[in-house]
Parts: structure tokens; C-alpha cells; sequence
């Protein structure tokens, strides 16, 4: 039996758990206050999923979730490490050493249990998003809202299980080749973004709100990390599932959603014939 997760590295991990249970917990009680009322504009949360899809909303879900940091970042780092060879380098390395999971099974079923719980997650933040006082109002409105997530999410999954047959990759441990993009990564980012966007619409004190989105896009980043130290995935796969994960389940959520402006970081980019804009845009 591979004691190692509750050996001296596995105590960061369990108190990794204990904080993420925690959150959970913490957005369960969430949902016992926060899920009635209604948004800015006056609406539930989303009682306009699907009916203020627009040509110009859906252009410019595409740019914004393009021009996030949280889909280029990743999208480049996986440009510069897939030719330059370095990922299989770092690969090999973290497979031999597991310095943060202790083990390749341990990193493994740390990926898959982390995972469930940033669906519970995204599930918690959806119930406790306010979608009106009225009973019937509110299931309906919660339907579509799920419906745009869970579209978000099988986008995400269908494009990502087409990539990895397209880019016929073999993995490090030789098992298949379905290496390119990382289904955990994408996935992992899908729900952290969805959870974040949710996390957008409740009424939290911003430190608050902020500490639950950090902690996903961290969570996130350990499940894609997990999957290297698993000889799973070389470090350009799970970058390319994390940047295909945000992008899709962004655009989708806010074309679709049909919210008032939302309250999250974005870098927007707005280019034209001779020149090109940076904008940053953040709550405070």
C-alpha cells in the first residue's frame, strides 16, 4: 500500500484538502443565503441563458476569452516548451523525483479526486447564485443556467478528445497516444472558470471572492501539475488543456449566459490597421 500521501509530503496535500473542503463548505452555506434575490440588472441568474444570444455578443465572447491571461499565458508557455524539447526534460524529471506528490500513483489519484471536487464546486456556486424569489422562476432559471455550463463543459470535453486524436501524441509512460492536450487540465480549467464566473454573480466581500478564485485556479493548477508527476502528460499537454479549457468554457458561458457585465480580470486587446490597444479591466 503507497503510504507516501500521509508521509513528510503529503502534509502540504492534506492541508491542500482540508482548505479545499473547507471552501466547499463555506459555498454550501453559501447556498442556504445567496441563492434567492436577483442581479444588478434586476434579473435572476440565468433567467437569460440562451435568449440574448447576438451576433456582436458572440464576437465579442470570442475576443475576450481569446485575449484572457488565463488562456495566452498557458497557450504560450506551451509554444515555447513543445518545440524547444524542455517539457520532456521536465517530464522525466518530475516523473523520477514526484517532488510534491511523493509517488506516481499518489500524483494520480490526487488529479482524479481533485477534480470531483471542483465539480461540487461549480455545483455549489451555481445553486448559490440568487435567481429570483418566485420558487418556479428560479428552477427554471437555474435550468438554463446549467445548461449553458454543461455546454460550456461538453464543448470543452468534445474539442479536447478531437484534439488528442488529431495530434496523435504518445504519452510519457508510452501508454496511448492521447497525450495532446491533457483531458485533466482542460477539464480541471473548465470548471474552474465556470465556478469563477459564478463566484461573479454572488453578492461576496471582494477579498472573499477573490480568495475562492485563486484557490480554484490553483486547485486547477495542482491537477494539471498532478499530471505530469503521474508520467501521465509532458508540461506542454496539460498547458494546451489548460488554455483550451478557459477559452471554450468562457466564450461559451458569456455568450450565452446572457449576464450584465461581469466583475472579472480580463486583458482585452483590441487590434486595428495600423496599431493595437491593451486594456485591463478589474473589480475593485
Amino acid at each position: 500500500m503507497d503510504t507516501s500521501w500521509v508521509g513528510q509530503r503529503g502534509h502540504g496535500s492534506r492541508g491542500a484538502f482540508s482548505r479545499i473542503l473547507w471552501m466547499l463548505m463555506l459555498i454550501a452555506l453559501l447556498c442556504a443565503t445567496a441563492g434567492c434575490g436577483t442581479l444588478s440588472n434586476g434579473r435572476g441568474w440565468g433567467q437569460d441563458a440562451f435568449s440574448k444570444v447576438r451576433r456582436k455578443t458572440i464576437a465579442r465572447a470570442a475576443h475576450d476569452a481569446f485575449f484572457d491571461l488565463q488562456t495566452l499565458l498557458p497557450a504560450a508557455a506551451a509554444l515555447v516548451l513543445g518545440p524547444s524539447g524542455l517539457g520532456e526534460s521536465v517530464s522525466d524529471w518530475a516523473a523520477e523525483q514526484t517532488p510534491v506528490f511523493g509517488s506516481q500513483r499518489t500524483a494520480r489519484n490526487v488529479s482524479d479526486n481533485l477534480r470531483w471536487l471542483l465539480a461540487g464546486e461549480t455545483m455549489a456556486t451555481l445553486m448559490a447564485t440568487p435567481s429570483g424569489l418566485d420558487a418556479g422562476e428560479w428552477w427554471q432559471a437555474k435550468a438554463k443556467g446549467l445548461g449553458v455550463e454543461l455546454l460550456a463543459a461538453g464543448v470543452s470535453a468534445g474539442a479536447t478528445a478531437g484534439l488528442k486524436a488529431a495530434f496523435n501524441r504518445r504519452r510519457p509512460n508510452e501508454d496511448d497516444q492521447f497525450s495532446l492536450p491533457s483531458g485533466h487540465a482542460s477539464s480541471a480549467f473548465s470548471l474552474s472558470t465556470l465556478s469563477n464566473r459564478n463566484l461573479d454573480s454572488l453578492e461576496l466581500a471582494p477579498w472573499l471572492r477573490t480568495s475562492l478564485q485563486v484557490s480554484n485556479l490553483l486547485t486547477a493548477s495542482t491537477i494539471a501539475w498532478a499530471r505530469v508527476e503521474a508520467h501521465e502528460h509532458f508540461p506542454e499537454d496539460v498547458l494546451a488543456g489548460a488554455a483550451l479549457g478557459h477559452f471554450l468554457s468562457a466564450f461559451v458561458h458569456d455568450a450565452f449566459m446572457g449576464l450584465p457585465a461581469s466583475r472579472h480580470f480580463r486583458l482585452l486587446i483590441w487590434p486595428s490597421k495600423s496599431e493595437a490597444m491593451v486594456s485591463i479591466a478589474f473589480p475593485f
